[in-house]
């Protein structure tokens, strides 16, 4: 695990992710004292399904229509 200071992680984000994207684990301090952890994500170990809800979701036709006046207002918060 390496810590490496704010400034320095600033200067050097695009490296960073790289080594961390690598397996590397880097913690940022600021100030002598630690933040955050730069760590990779985990992968996916086998791919999603694709087609998972077919034929159980139907979209409407009037899907994209404009909404009706009060639920547009209680959109813009001038409705409960």
């Amino acid at each position: 695990m390496n810590a490496i200071n704010l400034y320095e992680a600033k200067t050097n984000l695009s490296s960073l992710v790289d080594r961390a994207a690598a397996g590397e684990e880097i913690v940022i301090a600021k100030g002598g004292r630690p933040l955050v952890r730069l760590v990779p994500l985990h992968r996916r170990t086998a791919p999603r399904p694709l087609g998972l809800l077919a034929g159980q979701v139907r979209v409407g036709a009037d899907f994209d229509d404009p909404l009706p006046d009060n639920v547009m207002r209680a959109f813009e918060g001038f409705e409960p």
